[in-house]
């Protein structure tokens, strides 16, 4: 594929916040008992306002209780638009109960599928009708994009599923002498792909994951989060991909952050120590 360029073709979709804060629990406790009520209780309204745009509909915003010293309180948004993710940072902002929060990390990123496996089928399509790069060129892949987004809306607009656990990391790919990923010919990184997502296949039944883009938006490359059921499934598919060519020889991680859903009902227990 000398003339293809060497950037395998994605799809976008859901614009994602991720928010991470501490609770200020001397603050709190300072508060009357009356006041703290009145505080929670406007602020599960705005969240369950937040949750879903219709009762019935998908959870595009989910809260989660972190463990460990990174913070208290995770907030995950999907949403269609960075506007939209812009308001609900600003709505949320206007609640009593923000200012008992501090926000000590953020991530920003869009949902992306990358399409390695069948990239090179839709370059070498669009070849086939027209001069590379030319307008018919670049015609012939936004149509197969449309067509392969069409097809594949559930998954780059999915609801955040409904999983006791939460787990997110940022990844970088390597740009290294001997290990720069960008540099890798194609039809190898389309290999090493294939073979790191069948060990993410085999966990299917355990681990269900958002893949989002951050490139242009954060300070990584790419975000994942994952949810389960079984926490310990994490550790187990993150320490076998450890395995994985990908994984072993270009990539790079960030912090890990772990929490455990909290429902917007059970925010008062939470707010009174008990999970």
């Amino acid at each position: 594929m000398p003339s293809f360029p060497p950037v395998p073709l994605t799809l976008e979709g859901s614009a994602v916040l991720h928010q991470f804060f501490r609770f200020n629990w001397t603050a709190w406790r300072a508060l009357p008992a009356a006041e703290q009520a009145a505080i929670q209780a406007d602020f599960a309204a705005t969240l369950k306002s937040l949750e879903r745009a219709t009762p019935d509909g998908p959870i595009q915003s989910g809260l989660f209780s972190e463990l460990g010293h990174k913070g208290d309180l995770i907030l995950m948004h999907l949403r269609p638009t960075f506007e939209d993710l812009n308001q609900v940072e600003l709505t949320l902002a206007q609640t009593r109960f923000s200012d008992f929060l501090t926000q000590v990390h953020s991530y920003v990123s869009v949902v992306e599928l990358g399409l390695y496996e069948s990239s090179q089928k839709v370059y070498e399509t669009a070849s086939a009708k027209a001069a590379d790069f030319s307008p018919e060129w670049n015609a012939s892949v936004a149509e197969s994009l449309n067509r392969a987004s069409t097809h594949l809306m559930p998954r780059i607009y999915p609801p955040i599923p409904e999983f006791k656990y939460f787990c997110f990391y940022p990844m970088n790919r390597k740009r290294e002498t001997g290990a720069n990923w960008f540099t890798v010919p194609f039809d190898e990184r389309i290999r090493m792909m294939q073979e790191h997502g069948l060990i993410g296949r085999r966990y299917g039944d355990r681990v269900r994951q958002i893949v989002t883009s951050s490139i242009g938006f954060d300070d990584w490359e790419w975000g994942v989060t994952l949810f389960s059921d079984d926490a310990v499934a994490f550790k187990k598919l993150i320490y076998e991909m450890r395995f994985d060519e990908i994984s072993a020889v270009y990539a790079l991680f960030g912090q890990f952050f772990l929490g455990v859903r909290l429902p917007i009902d059970n925010l008062p227990n939470w707010l009174q120590g008990k999970i």
